[in-house]
């Protein structure tokens, strides 16, 4: 707490002022017209701004200062401060290099001669392929960055786990304005990829909101902390925007289904004296879609019913619903800064999510459900059809920072507070408690099970220096708190087993808890030559429920001539195992590779009394080690490609077990026997620090712009990931290593190394001819398998498939325009799985796998836009 007081006074009462000078004019084009959102720049410093609607900029700089004004198409102009007024001309023709903040805490560095490979991609290229959402919108432009809508997997269908380089949400870091984004409160439990698992709600920030990605592919633990070990997601949101632009846009799949609509509005205006306010507005409708397979009357039971023959041979995909979910979004963003004086800057931006949401339940088909016909409870017996439960969701995410810019003794400073927070509430319809109508002859057919909820608070404080063109430095301070809430559902979403498909979170299972972390960080940047760049970085954490970690970082470049440069780094890194991992205890029903039903297990907390007792310790940090190494070249201001290796080895990997259950000994009860007696379930999971992985990779990245075509221009991309990650131990504490207990079965194992596609490359063809605007995009998907838990002899390797993507903009005013999108041309789908896999789909209920993922099982989807910006 002090140390947050602490922080606090910093941001709150911070008043250092230093001679400075400001410096204000306009950026213009050789015509005389003024250009917007151009960057200015202090050289050799993180200082800067950029100009407004009318070419105008305002900055403070320190006296004898250089800026450096650069935009996109334009040459970089660099000019000696000589007075409070200076107007640049910018010439056209030559293409910037792109400048990121991402990875150094010290000063601004372009993408090519950066120590670590870093990608930037602006709304522009983010918008062109026509994705709905911005988890979908990387997956169709990064390699390495993957995400896919999941079918029946309960609250994850709502989230969708989105990664990089295939090591799982958690090691993803994702910053705002370079802050730390809160995590989801949910964990995922079902057989998708990144079971086990917390990531950011990545559908809580509006595309609209933002002006670039930047993705840094590398290990940065020693710079910006916890789960940073794959790499880093900055989302930079927009600041002086040029316009006011109002978008719709709205697509429907080749299938007639999965209808969506979306509309969204963003603006900057003036505030005050030389402040901004940048607005967003967005809405946004996703209607369900339905792939699911028509086993019809081959899933019947030996002894079926008569009535139970009709309804199958009547609907032969048995009633399911397996596709995208039905969800509806509301959200609002403001960024926003004004300057204090001619050396502070107070800034601050603001988010809010909210979504409601409905996926489906297996449906329970009237045979499985004998008992509730029996009952004479929803109709009479001979008519009982079975029920279908809904999953819906209610999910409210929220973001909030404010900070202080400011000079403090030579250093720019930068103190701030963040508090964020996402919250989920379940409702469950159309199902019933079984063991209620059991005991009492009639039951509810609508749950409320509950909820979670995780915010956490955190203050910054930073400070960055560069001292002269050798040295540049950079430390802080930073001081987080995370609460994590398990909400009780209403008494009959528990009563018994619970409402049918998703049971409500007991009293027991209910509460709150919360955790404090303190992080000391420093860096260091020694531009030894022109050619030669060593950067080292440390950062030391202490957390209140497991320890501490220190974890550094060492990176070099060195630039060979003048078009290329060859980097490589080294670092340590950690990811903390989360509240939810730590505390969660639930009971739900799932699907069970050995029965054609769902049944009802049981997650017990990792600080469980039971769990303990099995040997398995209470969880702490995985840690990791990053190497890579690459080439960057640069023929000329148009054509640039890079290629990086990487190795990341992961030790004491936070696992959720498979599923434990009994022994095939009925004359013994063991230990693990006892537990799910004693807890009244038929299989029990925990998380537990168990695997040790290591992931290989290659990323290759290459553009080839203002390619002279016709009357136009083409601009050609082309980029690619190949890795694997292989499990090289997975430890089994000894009392159910003793009873004969796999704690992680080839079946989980399987979604870590085979679930996410091996290799993905995308070829991008941008083609602008005066008023039109043409894009086709191709993205071939890597082999996947399933693997089977009969053995790999079962195992199916899902082929390589290829996405096109084409998209035609006309351009009918200036200011109006009208774009088609076709996601899919070729109506492409993942294999069908086979039935020998013996894997949980249900009697081919499922066509295609829910346990790896692809190109997604949406199949065509065509969409119009309309812009119109003022």
């Amino acid at each position: 707490m002090m140390k947050l007081k602490i922080s606090m006074l910093f941001l709150l009462g911070a008043t250092f002022i230093y001679a400075q000078q400001g410096v204000s004019g306009t950026v213009s084009d050789a015509s005389g017209n003024p250009i917007p959102g151009v960057n200015v720049v202090e050289k050799g410093k993180t200082n800067g701004t950029a100009s407004d609607f009318d070419g105008n900029y305002s900055i403070s700089v320190s006296s004898n200062a250089t800026l450096v004004f650069s935009y996109v198409g334009y040459g970089t102009v660099e000019q000696a401060v000589n007075g409070a007024t200076m107007n640049v001309t910018l010439s056209e023709g030559e293409k910037l290099d792109e400048i990121v903040l991402t990875g150094n805490r010290s000063k601004p560095r372009t993408i090519l001669d950066s120590a670590s490979p870093i990608d930037n991609i602006s709304f522009e290229e983010l918008t062109s392929g026509g994705q709905n959402n911005i988890e979908a919108m990387l997956t169709f432009k990064v390699p390495s960055f993957n995400a896919q809508n999941q079918a029946i997997s309960d609250a994850t269908a709502h989230y969708d786990p989105a990664d990089l380089r295939g090591l799982g949400p958690s090691r993803t870091l994702v910053l705002i304005n370079g802050k730390r984004k809160n995590q989801s409160a949910q964990v995922f439990l079902n057989r998708t990829p990144g079971k086990g698992e917390v990531g950011v709600d990545l559908k809580s920030i509006p595309t609209a909101a933002i002006e670039r990605v930047e993705i840094l592919r590398d290990g940065a633990s020693a710079q910006y902390g916890s789960d940073a070990i794959a790499g880093v997601i900055n989302m930079v949101l927009k600041k002086n925007a040029e316009y006011s632009t109002f978008n719709v846009k709205s697509g429907i799949t080749s299938q007639g289904d999965g209808f969506n609509f979306a509309a969204d509005y963003n603006t900057s205006m003036a505030f005050g004296d030389g402040g901004y306010v940048n607005l967003t507005l967005g809405y946004s409708d996703q209607k369900l879609t339905n792939r699911a397979g028509t086993p019809g009357i081959a899933d019947l039971p030996d002894d079926a019913r008569q009535n139970e023959i009709d309804w199958a041979k009547a609907n032969p995909d048995l009633g399911m619903h397996v596709g995208q979910p039905d969800i509806t979004k509301s959200d609002l963003f403001v960024n926003m800064a004004h300057p204090i004086g001619d050396n502070m800057e107070l800034y601050s931006f603001h988010g809010l999510t909210m979504r409601s949401g409905r996926s489906f339940a297996y449906y329970r088909a009237p045979y499985w459900r004998r008992d509730v016909a029996d009952a004479d409870f929803i109709t009479p017996s001979d008519n009982f059809n079975g029920y279908q439960p809904t999953f819906e969701t209610e999910i409210d995410d929220n973001i909030n920072v404010l900070g202080l810019k400011f000079k403090a003794g030579g250093w720019d400073a930068d103190a701030s507070i963040t508090y964020g927070k996402n919250s989920v509430s379940y409702t469950v319809n159309n199902s019933v408690n079984r063991d209620y109508l059991a005991d009492n002859g009639t039951s509810p057919r609508t749950f409320h099970p509950g909820g979670y909820s995780l915010s956490n608070v955190i203050t910054n404080l930073d400070f960055s220096k560069v001292y002269n063109d050798v040295v540049s430095a950079s430390f802080g301070f930073e001081n987080k708190t995370e609460y994590f809430e398990a909400i009780e559902g209403d008494p009959l979403s528990y009563y018994g087993a619970g409402s049918d498909s998703f049971a409500g979170i007991k009293p027991a299972e209910a509460g709150e808890w919360n955790r404090d972390n303190f992080a000391v960080y420093a860096g260091v940047d020694l531009d030894l030559s022109e050619a030669l760049l060593v950067s080292l970085a440390g950062r030391n954490e202490n957390f209140s429920d497991f320890g501490s970690n220190f974890s550094w970082k060492a990176a070099g470049r060195l630039k060979l001539g003048e078009s290329g440069v060859f980097r490589a780094s080294h670092s340590t890194g950690f990811r903390a195992p989360t509240l939810h991992q730590r505390h969660l205890t639930n009971s739900q029903y799932i699907i069970v590779a050995s029965s054609p039903e769902p049944l009802l297990q049981g997650t017990l907390a990792n600080n469980n009394a039971a769990v303990e007792a099995l040997g398995v310790p209470n969880l702490f940090a995985e840690t990791s080690k990053n190497t890579s190494f690459g080439l960057t070249y640069k023929h000329n201001s148009n054509f640039s490609a890079s290629l990086d290796f990487y190795q990341i080895n992961v030790n004491d990997r936070v696992l959720f077990s498979s599923q434990i259950g009994s022994d095939d000994d009925n004359t013994t009860t063991n230990p693990v026997e006892q537990i799910l007696e004693d807890n009244g379930v038929v299989a029990v999971q925990f998380f537990i620090n168990a695997g040790d992985t290591k992931t290989t990779g290659v990323d290759f990245v290459m553009n080839y712009r203002n390619i002279e075509l016709g009357n136009g221009t083409l601009d050609a991309s082309l980029a690619a990931n190949f890795n694997k990650t292989t499990i090289a131990s997975i430890n089994t504490p000894d009392a159910l290593a003793e009873n004969g207990y796999d704690i992680f079965a080839r079946i989980e194992k399987g979604l870590i190394t085979n679930a996410r596609p091996r290799s993905k490359v995308i070829l991008g063809l941008d083609y602008n001819c005066k008023n039109w605007d043409l894009g086709l995009y191709n993205t071939a998907f890597g082999e996947v398998t399933i693997t089977s838990p009969n053995g790999a002899s079962f195992d199916q390797t899902l082929a390589s498939k290829i996405a096109t993507d084409i998209s035609a903009s006309y351009n009918i005013t200036r200011n109006l325009s009208l774009t088609g999108i076709i996601n899919n041309l070729f109506d492409v789908y993942p294999d069908v799985t086979k039935a020998s896999t013996g894997t949980a789909q249900a009697g081919s209920r499922f066509v295609y796998s829910s346990e790896v993922q692809q190109l997604g099982q949406l199949g065509t989807v065509y969409n119009v836009a309309l812009r119109y910006q003022f």
